[in-house]
């Protein structure tokens, strides 16, 4: 091509594909600082290199297994999106993950983040990491590194998506659950501070048949917009209960024996996950305190208990299975880590129908007795 050919038709950048470099680089620059307020033991890096690293020995670890788990906000992202409201879609990101570490009795030690756009905002995209740096700080795990991926033509202007990984480890020995559960012992719950994440396909249909605007007051949360109550972050439980095993006994033999992070599928699906073949569950529901939320939604929805307790955590985000000896002793442990918890139910012999749940899958349902309270 000739001089004036160039003149006529001048190169075509990347930037005018869409995709802004300058852009990323500032942005990780702002969030340099949110990373670093992160480091723990073990991780002493910068951001900026080609992977993060870790140093298992650092971290006091000796016969470490590594535990890893990913996953994303799922239709909540949504209501961030449409609303402009990113600070703390991040906790929520990184809660899926390091609840998930925890309820196998390891530690979370790193995280890694991914996001994706058409278009980098750089504000937006600092506000979701700020809220990533808070939970990483929540859950006591480093932030060591991540992607941002700008992809015009993949994603609608002003969308992006999210995805997180975390990994923790434990010592060899002390993974969770135990093989010695059985019948007699007790499920403690730990409170949600709401829907947390799952659910929000059903929750973003019920919202729009109440008619109401994502600015409009929350009818169950009084001073907030109905979007600023739904965006409450997912509880991050890794701290109390790493004291809580640390206090009773550790994992191999102490008083704990199973944990279940409260997720998809609601208490009738994840309970089941971390039981033998050889037991079920039966839980009171009078003795759960079910925020204002669900009963705003069951009644909008018209859902009975059994669809609520399938698809929402309805107040339990976490369950602790103990042998009813060492009950008193968790329960302390808990308190002592500002936690309420609260006896919901006990471990029975198996009877009715066998769960569906994902994971060991081959546990008996849940059985319910008394009515969700809203």
């Amino acid at each position: 091509m000739t001089e004036p050919d160039r003149e006529r038709n001048p190169a075509i950048t990347y930037r005018d594909a869409g995709v802004d470099i300058d852009a990323g680089n500032r942005l990780v620059e702002r969030i340099k600082p949110l990373a670093r307020a992160t480091r723990r033991a073990g991780a002493d890096s910068d951001l900026g290199g080609f992977g993060g690293l870790f140093d298992l020995k650092g971290a006091g670890f000796n016969d470490p297994v590594l535990v890893s788990a990913t996953d994303g906000v799922g239709t909540k992202l949504k209501i961030a999106i449409d609303t402009g409201l990113h600070s703390t879609i991040g906790i929520d990101l990184v809660a899926m993950c390091v609840n998930d570490l925890i309820v196998q009795g390891a530690e979370p030690l790193f995280f890694l983040d991914y996001f994706a756009c058409g278009k980098l905002e750089v504000d937006t995209a600092e506000a979701v990491v700020g809220g990533i740096a808070d939970g990483c700080k929540q859950a006591g795990c480093a932030l060591i590194g991540g992607e941002t991926a700008e992809m015009p033509g993949m994603y609608q202007p002003g969308d992006y998506d999210l995805a997180g990984f975390s990994v923790g480890a434990a010592e060899r020995g002390q993974i969770l659950p135990r093989n010695d559960i059985a019948v007699g012992d007790v499920l403690i719950g730990l409170s949600s501070s709401g829907v947390h994440s799952n659910g929000y396909s059903l929750v973003r249909r019920l919202v729009k048949e109440s008619g109401l605007s994502w600015e409009a007051p929350a009818p169950f949360a009084p001073g907030k917009t109905l979007a600023e109550a739904l965006l409450a972050p997912t509880r991050i439980y890794v701290k109390p209960l790493l004291a809580a095993i640390r206090a009773t006994g550790g994992a191999k033999d102490g008083a704990i024996k199973a944990l279940s992070h409260i997720t998809g599928g609601g208490l009738s699906e994840n309970v089941p996950r971390v039981l033998p073949e050889n037991v079920a569950a039966r839980i009171d529901l009078s003795a759960i305190s079910v925020p204002p939320v669900f009963g705003w939604m069951a009644d909008i929805g018209r859902l009975d208990d059994a669809e609520m307790l399938k698809t929402f955590n309805c107040g339990v985000g976490m369950v602790i299975v103990v042998a009813a000896a060492d009950a008193d002793a968790v329960t302390a442990a808990l308190e002592a880590a500002r936690e309420h918890p609260t006896r919901i139910g006990e471990v029975i012999p198996p009877g009715g129908e066998r769960s569906e749940a994902k994971g060991r899958g081959n546990a008996w349902a849940v059985q319910y007795t008394g009515s969700l309270s809203y």
